[in-house]
C-alpha cells in the first residue's frame, strides 16, 4: 500500500512539473495580444512555485498544487472555448489539472 501511494505522490510531482512546463512553453510560444508575455509567466508561474516551501512533506506541497489546479483547470476550458490558435495548449493544461486532481484523490481514497 506505501507503494501505491509513492507511485500516485510520483506521478503528482510530474503533474506538477509538466503543468509548470505548459505555463512556460504556452507563454513563450503564444504570448498573449493584451499583456506582455512576461507578465503573463509573472502571474501563472509564481503560484505553481508556492508549494516548493512545503515540499519537505510532498502530500501537502501535492495537495496545495491540487487547489492550484482547480484555477488552471478554468483557465483551460475559458481558453479552450474562446481561443484557436493555442487550443491544443489548453487541452493539454485540462488533462495535465485532470491527472494531477485524480492523484490526489486516488492517494486519499488509498490512505
Amino acid at each position: 500500500m506505501r507503494a501505491a501511494t509513492t507511485r500516485l505522490q510520483k506521478a503528482g510531482l510530474v503533474a506538477w512539473a509538466l503543468l509548470l512546463g505548459v505555463q512556460l512553453l504556452w507563454y513563450t510560444t503564444y504570448p498573449p495580444v493584451s499583456i506582455p508575455a512576461w507578465v503573463a509567466l509573472l502571474i501563472t508561474v509564481p503560484p505553481l512555485l508556492l508549494p516548493l516551501l512545503a515540499l519537505r512533506n510532498v502530500t501537502r506541497a501535492l495537495l496545495w498544487v491540487g487547489i492550484l489546479a482547480l484555477f488552471y483547470f478554468c483557465h483551460g476550458v475559458s481558453e479552450a472555448w474562446s481561443s484557436t490558435g493555442d487550443r491544443w495548449l489548453a487541452f493539454v493544461e485540462i488533462a495535465i489539472c485532470l491527472l494531477l486532481i485524480g492523484t490526489l484523490g486516488a492517494g486519499v481514497r488509498r490512505g
